[in-house]
């Protein structure tokens, strides 16, 4: 059964235009990987969770970092389904200038079993590091089915 996760996409104005939030996943499998390696922060909801909910609290697990207040509400992205057939319910929070301190950034973390099958756990950050994009670089870098949610940021910020 697929699962779904939740999660958050920040975003800013700069003088250079909208720049977006994106994680970059943890653990040696993705660690010299770029294009596809970068997330929206988001996670796993808990059995009868709110997902809105789930959003704001898997962001602030993976950052580490108190979130901004939103200055009006979160922009609901909507759904998208990944390769793997896993749902991703996202919104998107408007992060005010400068933003966060990214060398501040302490995900939690996840144990894995690496190598796989090796019976070998090792205990990982989920995100191991973010930086904030243009909306072209974060579509080449994001997991191919999370584009759609740049996409639709762009759409609500214009509008």
């Amino acid at each position: 059964m697929a699962t779904t996760s939740a999660g958050l996409l920040f975003y800013r104005t700069t003088t250079d235009g909208l720049e977006v939030l994106l994680g970059h996943m943890g653990g040696p499998f993705w660690t010299r990987k770029d294009a596809g390696a970068w997330t929206v922060l988001k996670g796993e909801l808990d059995p009868d969770e709110d997902p809105h909910a789930a959003a704001v609290r898997e962001a602030g697990e993976e950052l580490g970092l108190p979130l901004p207040t939103p200055p009006s509400p979160d922009v609901d992205l909507g759904e998208v389904r990944q390769k793997s057939g896993k749902r991703v319910l996202a919104w998107a929070r408007e992060w005010p200038l400068p933003g966060p301190d990214l060398d501040q950034v302490r995900s939690n973390t996840v144990e894995i079993e690496w190598p796989p099958r090796s019976g070998r756990r090792l205990e990982v950050p989920e995100i191991d590091r973010v930086a904030w994009f243009a909306p072209d670089d974060a579509r080449r870098l994001v997991v191919r089915a999370q584009a759609a949610l740049v996409d639709r940021l762009e759409t609500a910020v214009a509008g």
